[in-house]
């Protein structure tokens, strides 16, 4: 969630934090730079946004990081763009003020006319939200905001999360195999979200229903995401008009009796973060979760080292492994859209006004000019400034929480489910299409039914 991170919509694809997750297309391979006489021919470059490069882009990073740190390209939407690779232009671009997030900055053609952000919100009135503002309302409204994330506030939502949490695995656990997406990672955070933003628990089925389509889990129709949207926006002004008569302990309440220097957010400010919230926070969580699993699955030997950490009521490797598992396969690709205030230069190449930047994190924080060996999983990782939940500013308001759920899921899973073990083949599991955010479709896994009975106790560090 960089400053909550937009679901994945490559261009309408996380962050988060864009689209709906538009599918990737097969690209020809671009054209390379040219070898120095005499150096033969150069290494072509890679193509992207192929569905091969969906399932594994850390190659295809690695090269531009070497030959084109800073590179143009056309996204699958038409839409131009520069990638920036290298962790130091990225630490770079997330910091620059010259880099906007309002879209107002994008001097787009109009073929791309409404392809960046996320779908819908336009129409919805929804575009007053921590994604695309700059200060000093963005200043305004963070600070406002903020007050629900804070550490105190965090933790005192520990034990809700872990009744989540075991109330999910309770649910499959007599099974003897699950799918972890569906069943645990994509839930948990939408009802932890929900709980937060005070909806009530007979309406939270519907806000399943509606984040489900919002990242197509499990693909929907074509106009879908923006009729979600539509339906959100309905339900969060009837929602506001509800909770101004009868204000409770939750963050819709707060944002309704927050003011900053007397002046109180609008119902559309307060609308737009209710939403953001809600859409850009669950989806890095559902990444997260899915994501650490399927990397601890591929790694024996550190999954069994967290683990005997875990049953000995250690918590120093399950803190330092959280962050070890945003850095190596993240739930957030790239940050989401910047646009050029004016003419910058950024990695050697000039950014004209208007033009479009992307961070790619997960290319960042592969960089070997940054990490040693960053391309080993290492939960034990100790000098880790990751990106993964962007930098300056636009931080990822939301990432205490999305720590702790995800810490919590893959402590509850790994104490409860100590045979844990991939089902099927891993060429056979397919990530969803998309450029903010980077997450399976599914995490199909079998274990011996009825392990370890739930009430586990919370290590999180948080």
């Amino acid at each position: 969630m960089n400053d909550s991170p937009a679901p994945s919509t490559p261009e309408p694809s996380a962050c988060p934090h864009a689209a709906p997750h538009e599918k990737a297309a097969a690209a020809p391979h671009e054209e390379a730079p040219a070898a120095p006489d005499g150096a033969g021919p150069a290494t072509p470059a890679p193509a992207l946004f192929t569905w091969e490069f969906a399932t594994d882009p850390y190659p295809a990073y690695a090269w531009l990081r070497e030959h084109r740190p800073v590179h143009r390209t056309a996204l699958p939407s038409g839409v131009e763009a520069w990638l920036v690779t290298r962790y130091g232009d990225a630490r770079q671009a997330l910091a620059d003020a010259r880099l906007s997030k309002n879209p107002a900055h994008h001097a787009e053609s109009p073929h791309a006319k409404g392809k960046t952000g996320i779908p819908g919100e336009r129409k919805a009135e929804l575009m007053t939200h921590l994604l695309n503002i700059d200060p000093p309302d963005h200043t305004r409204l963070r600070r406002l905001v903020s007050k629900a994330f804070t550490p105190r506030r965090v933790a005192e939502f520990a034990p809700r999360v872990q009744e989540l949490t075991d109330r999910l695995i309770d649910g499959f656990v007599e099974k003897g195999e699950a799918d972890l997406i569906h069943d645990l990672a994509f839930p948990l955070p939408i009802y932890a979200i929900c709980d937060l933003l005070g909806v009530p628990r007979e309406d939270q089925d519907d806000f399943r229903d509606w984040a489900g389509m919002m990242i197509r889990h499990g693909g929907g129709p074509r106009g879908g995401v923006a009729r979600s949207v539509k339906k959100m926006r309905g339900y969060l002004a009837e929602l506001i008009h509800r909770k101004r008569e009868a204000p409770g302990d939750d963050l819709i309440s707060g944002l309704i009796r927050a003011s900053d220097h007397g002046e109180h957010l609008t119902e559309n400010e307060a609308a737009a973060m209710a939403f953001i919230l809600l859409f850009a926070g669950f989806e890095t969580t559902v990444n997260l979760i899915g994501n650490g699993m399927y990397a601890l699955l591929r790694h024996p030997e550190q999954r069994a080292r967290l683990q005997a950490s875990l049953d000995a009521g250690e918590s120093a490797l399950l803190a330092t492994g959280i962050e070890e598992l945003l850095r190596y396969d993240g739930p957030v690709e790239m940050a989401t859209w910047r646009y050029a205030t004016e003419p910058l230069t950024l990695g050697g190449e000039e950014i004209a006004a208007g033009d479009p930047v992307l961070v790619v994190l997960a290319a960042a924080d592969r960089d070997p000019e940054r990490f040693d060996e960053p391309d080993v999983l290492d939960l034990a990782r100790r000098d880790n400034q990751h990106l993964g939940y962007g930098h300056g500013i636009h931080y990822c308001l939301g990432a205490p929480l999305a720590r702790l759920e995800g810490q919590t899921a893959l402590a509850t899973l790994l104490r409860r489910l100590p045979d844990l073990r991939l089902a099927g083949d891993p060429a056979d599991l397919r990530w969803r299409g998309g450029l903010i955010m980077r997450g399976l479709r599914t995490l199909p896994v079998g274990f011996e039914p009825g392990a370890r009975t739930g009430g586990s106790d919370s290590l999180s560090p948080l």
